[in-house]
Formats: structure tokens, sequence, C-alpha cells
């Protein structure tokens, strides 16, 4: 069951009172997992289970996504500013340098708590940043054609359209590779988030201009990335390992943007392995 906490987080405006939504489940050394843009923390349903049996799992809805409110207004949807929210929800739970694994967004945004040294292990699945600009402009688009789409879209016809395997691959085809394998339910609840999430169009704007270039050199870090990605190419993470040369480069086979739910036990492994590494 999700819970609801207010904290105040150190942006890089001032300190700001802000609200995430989190569920947490499991022992052992804490896990954070971050979802992508459009979005919600259900998005790990498939790998928790096998997660929580040897860590500490907290999904989070990221501000403006699922039912975490928006940031501020005084605060920018940037990477510096999203970055401070997590670290302060960290200390709000009281978990010291956990360790983070993120999806799209989420993976940028695991790779930047590691740059900071606010983590002990990072491991991001297809993580943005390490884009050229045509790369970013056909992602930027595709992403905002998903968000027109799933405000256009009656909601009886999403309905409809998440009953059947042809049905939810209309909807969720850009993101998986085996949408067919997601239920009816998980489908339009996670069509609905991207509908409602009020974060996007300022996160998706915050994104134009972000471009991962720093080396990692004292967390261990893992970068994997599905052969069928149709948002992010996996070329992209031939570049994030010239850029993190220490980072381990793993394939995901027939994995799509978000894997999860692809290749369940694939990906919990990767994570497990990314956060039991030392350095």
């Amino acid at each position: 069951m999700a819970s609801m906490i207010s904290f105040s987080a150190p942006t890089p405006g001032g300190a700001q009172t802000v609200s995430l939504s989190y569920e947490r489940t499991g022992a052992g050394d804490p896990l954070l997992l971050l979802h992508g843009i459009g979005h919600h923390r259900q998005a790990w349903d498939p790998v928790i289970r096998l997660l929580a049996g040897e860590r500490d799992v907290i999904a989070v809805d990221l501000p403006g996504f699922g039912i975490s409110p928006p940031l501020p207004r005084e605060v920018p949807y940037g990477l510096e500013s999203v970055a401070a929210v997590l670290s302060g929800l960290c200390e709000a739970l009281e978990i010291e340098r956990p360790h983070v694994a993120g999806n799209s967004l989420g993976g940028l945004l695991a790779l930047e708590l590691a740059r900071g040294k606010l983590v002990r292990s990072a491991t991001a699945l297809s993580p943005g940043g390490f884009w050229t600009e045509g790369e970013l402009r056909y992602a930027l688009a595709l992403l905002g054609a998903l968000r027109k789409a799933s405000l256009s879209t009656p909601l009886p016809m999403i309905e409809r359209l998440s009953r059947s395997a042809a049905g939810r691959a209309v909807l969720t085809g850009i993101i998986y590779a085996r949408p067919a394998r997601r239920s009816p339910d998980a489908v339009l609840a996670e069509t609905l988030a991207l509908r409602e999430a009020t974060g996007f169009e300022s996160t998706l704007a915050a994104g134009r201009t972000v471009r991962f270039t720093d080396d990692v050199p004292d967390v261990p870090v893992t970068i994997a990335w599905g052969t069928r990605d149709l948002l992010l190419p996996r070329r992209q993470g031939v570049r994030a390992k010239h850029i993190i040369p220490g980072a381990r480069l793993i394939r995901l086979p027939r994995c799509g943007h978000v894997p999860m739910s692809d290749d369940p036990a694939l990906v919990a492994r990767v994570l497990l392995d990314g956060s039991g590494r030392r350095r």
C-alpha cells in the first residue's frame, strides 16, 4: 500500500516542503526505485517481489507523476532539483546512502545521485542523457505524441483497448517489447498515469537541455539496455560506457525501453547484482 510523506528538501532555490508517494517492502540493504517520465511507481511491480526477499525496496512516484503532487511552483523540474528532492526523501525516511535503480528518466536521476555520491550504487536501465541532438528530438516528439494520444483518447476506448493483446500493443508497444505480458489493469492504470501526470510538460521541457557528461568514479554503476528499445536506441549505452568507463554495460535481450515486465527475472537479477557491487 502506498504511503505519502511530506518533508523539507534542500532545492537549489532554497528549502521547500515537498510531498511524495512511495511504497516500501522487503528487508535488507535499501534499494530506491525510480520510474521514467509519464509512468508511475507501479512500473516496478513485475520485479518487486523478486527484489523484496533480499532488499528493502522503496518504489517512488516522482514529483508530478503517479499520485505524487507536483513540485512547488518555485522549484524547477531540472535534474539538480529532483535529485535534491530524492535526497531529502531518503533523509526523511532515515535511509543513509541507499542503492538506487532507475529506468529512463529514473535512470538519469540514479546516475545524478551517484555523481553526487548520495548512493551506494546506481543501476540505470535505458537512462536518458546520452543522446545526440537528433535522438533527443525524436524521443521528445514520441513522448509528446504518447501524451497527446492519452489525453485525446476517450476513457471507454482506452478500457476496451487494454482488454486485448492487440489493444495493449497499441497503447504501450512503444515502451514494451512484449506489451501482451502486461495485464489489462496495469495497461489501463499506466495509460491513465500518463494522461494525468501533472509534471509531464515541465519534466519534458527540462529534458531538452540535459546531457550526462561526467564520469562517476567512486560509485559502482551498472547500465543496462534493451535490445528492442524503440525510444532510446541501445547505441546510447555504448556512449554511456565511454563517459563512465568503470560502468558495467549489460545487454537485455528481447527487452524494450521499460524492460521490467518484458523479462522480470533478468531485470531483477541485474538490479540485485548491481546493488551488490562494492567499490
